[in-house]
């Protein structure tokens, strides 16, 4: 029988589904509903030291709709992280540990290049009682001028010194999420990784601009007549995640054998949720689908993940954790095998011909032939 159960970095998970950073995890109130609906893990909203530095305006979504004018395929936000103080945060920590002790609460954490500050975070939270952390050097809008988020992110040297600084106090998991506002994801992800984090999570919002209304002439979420620019989320970025969760996999393979990957990135349906463990992903985070569709998707992500799991006679997530990752290639060996093959038809082609001729072939010519040389 298949089971949903799995251990990610010694954290027992009864399913991998786990809330990602955002909204749906922005109080204690709306984590502790999170866990009675099921789901594996939450990761609550990002935390920083200092609050108040952190303000929020509002509207601050915008929506890509389908052609139908009903479906929401992508969701920009210019929302920030928390503006809750610290303070509360450590007592809500221990009040959803109180409430749900098996369920996996990671604190996602961020701070500015300051090597106290990271290590007071980490202690403090540490202390309240969370299972482990994400540490987000990923948000792609708002306090650039303090080097936080993707700022942080994006630079490999700064990423891999801020992780080591991390894990020389912390007693607990380290996931380092990873911006995909970058070339080449593997290089602050094995810069995370070399840093010592346990694992990586992938990917956070792409930056975007949502459009421009066409009576209005105003770019979306307009403020005060404004925008700026923001993180697109929803199903519409699930190729590009997936593209990155799967460099991130190959990495993690080839140069640091045992580290997790929790991928996130476009996922509302079970189906989704295995494309990302079959490219090596240990547990999958939901945001923007929570926001559509409610906190009760936990079920319905379960009850379809164990359907494609039975059906392919899978009983664990390792059975099939990255199954498809060997099947990624260059584009030349593409070229190579397909010319292969077709010289391969070709020549079966030829011997099958060869084959029929001599097995059609009567003797009548070669009698003919003879008859008229004797002559």
């Amino acid at each position: 029988m298949s089971t949903l159960a799995t251990t990610v970095d010694g954290l027992n998970f009864a399913n991998p589904f786990v809330i990602a950073s955002g909204p749906p995890g922005t109080n204690v109130k709306v984590i502790k509903r999170a866990f009675k609906e099921g789901w594996g893990g939450v990761v609550a909203k990002t935390v920083s030291l200092d609050s108040s530095k952190v303000i929020n305006v509002s509207p601050r979504y915008a929506k890509l709709k389908a052609n139908d004018g009903k479906e929401v395929i992508g969701w920009e936000n210019i929302e920030l992280i928390s503006d809750r103080k610290f303070e509360i945060w450590l007592d809500e920590f221990k009040a959803a540990k109180d409430a749900y002790p098996d369920g996996i609460l990671i604190a996602s954490v961020m701070e500015e290049y300051n090597k106290d500050a990271w290590c007071e975070i980490i202690e403090r939270c540490q202390d309240a009682g969370v299972d482990a952390f994400e540490l987000n050097f990923s948000c792609p809008h708002g306090l650039p001028e303090r080097k936080m988020g993707s700022a942080m992110g994006q630079d490999p040297d700064i990423l891999e010194e801020v992780c080591g600084w991390v894990m020389g106090v912390s007693k607990l998991p380290v996931w380092a999420k990873m911006t995909p506002n970058v070339t080449h994801i593997e290089e602050p992800s094995a810069a995370a990784l070399r840093g010592g984090c346990h694992g990586i999570s992938a990917i956070n919002t792409i930056r975007s601009v949502m459009g421009v209304n066409l009576e209005t002439l105003r770019p979306e979420p307009t403020v005060e007549g404004y925008t700026t620019v923001g993180g697109y989320s929803s199903k519409a970025i699930k190729p590009i995640a997936l593209r990155m969760a799967m460099e991130i996999a190959q990495l993690i393979k080839k140069d640091f054998p045992g580290r997790s990957l929790s991928g996130l990135g476009g996922v509302e349906t079970g189906a989704d949720a295995a494309e990302y463990i079959l490219l090596g992903s240990d547990t999958v985070q939901v945001c923007t689908g929570v926001m559509k569709f409610g906190y009760g998707l936990a079920s319905t992500l379960c009850e379809e993940l164990l359907e494609f799991m039975e059906g392919k006679g899978f009983e664990t997530i390792a059975d099939f954790k990255g199954a498809s990752l060997p099947y990624f290639t260059s584009h030349a060996d593409l070229v190579k095998m397909q010319a292969e093959r077709k010289a391969k038809e070709r020549a079966a082609k030829e011997q099958a011909d060869m084959i029929k001729g001599d097995a059609e072939w009567d003797g009548d010519d070669f009698v003919k032939q003879s008859n008229a040389l004797s002559r």
